[in-house]
């Protein structure tokens, strides 16, 4: 019965939706965000959490906020889902055109 629950749950995973859109990366200590896209939305805040706990994140700013304040002082923000229609028409442009607009509005810089 293990191994039917098992194959139950590879499918489950490869048959889940996955959600294209922007994040927000907020230091709470101050104030400073910084705006990316990614492919999957449930998968991006691991990534980045990993690469800043490990050091090696490519954003020195946003690096050398995590060190300076630490992690309970950041929060990570879907700030919008892009629908799969949009990006049949050019996925990178349109998710750079998107990071543009947020990076903007929410006064960010873009990761």
């Amino acid at each position: 019965m293990q191994n039917d629950a098992r194959k139950a749950a590879i499918a489950a995973y490869k048959e889940r939706k996955v959600v294209a859109g922007i994040y927000r990366v907020r230091c709470l200590a101050n104030g400073d965000s910084w705006v990316g896209h990614a492919p999957d939305l449930s998968k991006i805040q691991n990534r980045v959490w990993f690469t800043l706990r490990h050091g090696s994140h490519r954003e020195r700013a946003l690096q050398a906020a995590w060190q300076a304040h630490g992690e309970e002082q950041f929060v990570f923000e879907e700030v919008e889902r892009v629908d799969e229609d949009e990006l049949a028409i050019g996925r990178e442009r349109v998710m750079k055109a998107r990071v543009a607009h947020w990076t903007r509005e929410l006064n960010a810089q873009p990761l």
